[in-house]
């Protein structure tokens, strides 16, 4: 097999995609860690992971903490559960934190996050990374100057088509203002992150290396992504006769984390959690084919169960020591050398600026 083989136009994108030869599958992730080592270094960055609220003005079709899902007991976290779970991250080398929630626009919030920010800087120098939707131009200001440095802001597709097949079609679920989002996270000065869902209702591998593409042209430093995974109380569900397999949609999500680190060498993958929903090993397999970046759940057990975008998220009745003292054991098996007390920044961003 040549260099020639791994080009990675569209159409070869879906080629390796639909792929069904193990010992090519095999050369794909293979050649995809090396490349990871060679560019941004064979050590993971752990993020450690608070979901602040699961209370949310979108109705996003997919999603168990939708607004309209009156089956989901709703919580918001008090700023010291956030900061003890900031120290802890802190104590424990992770480096990082990401503050993650529900989409917000009320002021009383926005200035909690505010005040958060700042506390945690003032007190240690973790690097935080938010994933709060989207949000006025100002806002996002307002929490970069506070201290956020990294901001997660999924697409769940690039095709508008698929978009509005899993959102509603309203002024609160615009492709157009999501993607406008986007642009201005980068115009504040955040290494930005997207992602998508793998394996939905509708979609195709056209699709997926679509979605690819989209990626490069948005010049992203960093990515989310994994495997759609259904929910009982979202209107999305009566479509899971057309989803494939579990286990096809924790490939497909692989072969994509592969193929992304492949496509864009040097920014930061994640492997997500709802790999882990599926295969125990499912995060660290997704490492091995690229990834770079775990965040180990240190949200107060008391309300993990309420915080399911998807049924059956792992790790619900942990606390967050033995989330990441279960993490830990995991990359120690597979001899994943973890980057203890460093930011683990995105050389994407890094070689722009």
């Amino acid at each position: 097999m040549n260099d020639r083989e791994m080009k990675l136009d569209r159409d070869s994108l879906v080629k390796w995609l639909e792929e069904e030869d193990p010992a090519r599958i095999q050369y794909l992730y293979e050649t995809a860690y090396r490349t990871k080592v060679s560019t941004v270094g064979e050590e993971v960055y752990l993020r450690g992971l608070v979901e602040i609220s699961n209370i949310c003005r979108k109705n996003c079709l997919y999603c168990g903490i939708r607004r309209d899902n009156h089956r989901t007991g709703r919580y918001e976290l008090s700023s010291e559960e956030v900061i003890k779970a900031a120290e802890f991250a802190y104590d424990e080398g992770y480096g990082s934190m990401v503050i993650q929630g529900g989409e917000r626009r009320d002021r009383v919030f926005i200035d909690k996050i505010t005040s958060v920010l700042r506390e945690i800087k003032r007190r240690w120098p973790l690097g935080i990374t938010l994933s709060l939707g989207e949000q006025p131009l100002e806002v996002y200001r307002e929490w970069f100057e506070a201290g956020a440095h990294r901001y997660l802001l999924r697409i769940e597709s690039s095709t508008r088509e698929l978009y509005e097949k899993i959102h509603p079609v309203d002024s609160t679920h615009s492709f157009d203002d999501r993607l406008q989002a986007l642009r201005d996270l980068r115009l504040c000065g955040y290494q930005v992150g997207t992602g998508v869902m793998i394996g939905l209702p509708f979609q195709n591998t056209a699709h997926l290396a679509d979605d690819l593409l989209f990626f490069k042209s948005m010049d992203i430093d960093m990515c989310g992504m994994g495997p759609y995974l259904e929910h009982s109380d979202t209107p999305l569900y009566r479509f899971r006769g057309m989803l494939v397999p579990k286990e096809k949609r924790l490939d497909l999500s692989i072969r994509m984390v592969a193929l992304l680190r492949l496509l864009m060498p040097d920014i930061n993958i994640a492997a997500t959690t709802a790999m882990q929903a599926i295969d125990p090993y499912g995060r660290e397999k997704a490492i091995k084919a690229g990834a770079n970046v775990l965040m180990p759940n240190l949200t107060v057990a008391e309300v993990r169960e309420e915080y399911q975008i998807y049924q059956n998220k792992p790790g619900i009745g942990e606390d967050a020591a033995i989330s990441s003292s279960g993490t830990e054991r995991k990359l120690a098996e597979m001899k994943i050398p973890i980057g203890y007390g460093r930011w683990g920044d995105s050389r994407h961003f890094g070689k722009r600026h």
